[in-house]
């Protein structure tokens, strides 16, 4: 499994991208997802280049399309992003599919989302792209159902998930079943972790993006309510994921989860080639 860090991780740190970059390739981690607010900031140039000097790319450009804005606005904004993920060589674009809840949202303003996901998907496919969809609370992807539903009424091959486990346990969903469900569907993972089910309000944007938010709650990836181990017997072993850590301490927690995940991914694949050894 490929793992990466990402730079939201450290939204409140006073930190240069050499550094995060340096910390990156000391730590392990095989690449850097980018938010969309930082990449803009960074100007013009081959970044991705630079980055690769360290031996890292960036897998995603995480940000947020305004897909209920208009049309000419949506399409500068997907374009914008579509060219600050060239210049980082991102195979990717991470959006969130809308800012309400399925059961709450209408039949036309869901035929508003269809659309405009239909329309950057294209713009982001002509340029080898592609665009992911996270599983994440008041959106259209809130619950496997409304995700899978999405994609069949989208019907672009250039449209993907980001699949959260942990946002799929809060909607309800089991997360391997809706995984099997989703599985062709899948092109990245974002994996956290939370200490009980009444903790899930730590990860409600409002909190996030707040620097005197709450933290409590926000555990190790192995050490929450969610079971990581089972969940990771059921991904691809060339499958690429972020730990995505918005918690204290980031210097600490992003290396030991990644040591953790190493080991257990290497377990599995340890014991997947003895059983394979046995049966031949």
């Amino acid at each position: 499994m490929r793992v990466s860090l990402c730079t939201i991780s450290f939204r409140h740190h006073l930190l240069s991208i050499g550094e995060i970059a340096r910390f990156a390739r000391g730590s392990g981690f095989d690449g850097i997802e980018l938010w969309g607010v930082h990449a803009r900031n960074l100007g013009p140039g081959d970044h991705g280049e630079w980055l690769a000097a360290y031996g890292l790319r960036v897998p995603m450009l995480s940000d947020y399309l305004p897909l209920d804005a208009p049309p000419e606005v949506l399409m500068e904004r997907t374009a914008g992003l579509c060219r600050l993920a060239r210049q980082w060589r991102a195979p990717r674009l991470r959006t969130f599919a809308g800012t309400k809840g399925s059961a709450t949202t209408s039949p036309e303003e869901r035929a508003l989302m269809t659309t405009r996901l239909r329309e950057s998907a294209s713009h982001l496919a002509d340029h080898g792209m592609r665009l992911l969809v996270e599983t994440h609370p008041d959106t259209l992807a809130d619950t496997a159902a409304s995700l899978m539903r999405l994609l069949d009424e989208v019907d672009h091959p250039a449209l993907k998930v980001n699949f959260d486990a942990l946002h799929v346990w809060e909607g309800g969903d089991d997360p391997l079943a809706a995984h099997d469900g989703l599985a062709e569907h899948i092109d990245y993972y974002h994996l956290k972790n939370v200490r009980a089910r009444p903790d899930l309000g730590v990860f409600e944007p409002a909190n996030v993006y707040a620097a005197a938010g709450r933290r409590d709650g926000m555990t190790g990836l192995f050490e929450g309510a969610l079971d990581y181990r089972s969940f990771l017997d059921a991904l691809d072993p060339n499958a690429e994921a972020s730990l995505e850590w918005f918690g204290d301490a980031c210097f600490s927690v992003l290396p030991t989860d990644l040591l953790a995940l190493r080991d257990v991914t290497a377990r599995r694949r340890n014991a997947l080639g003895f059983q394979m050894d046995i049966a031949g």
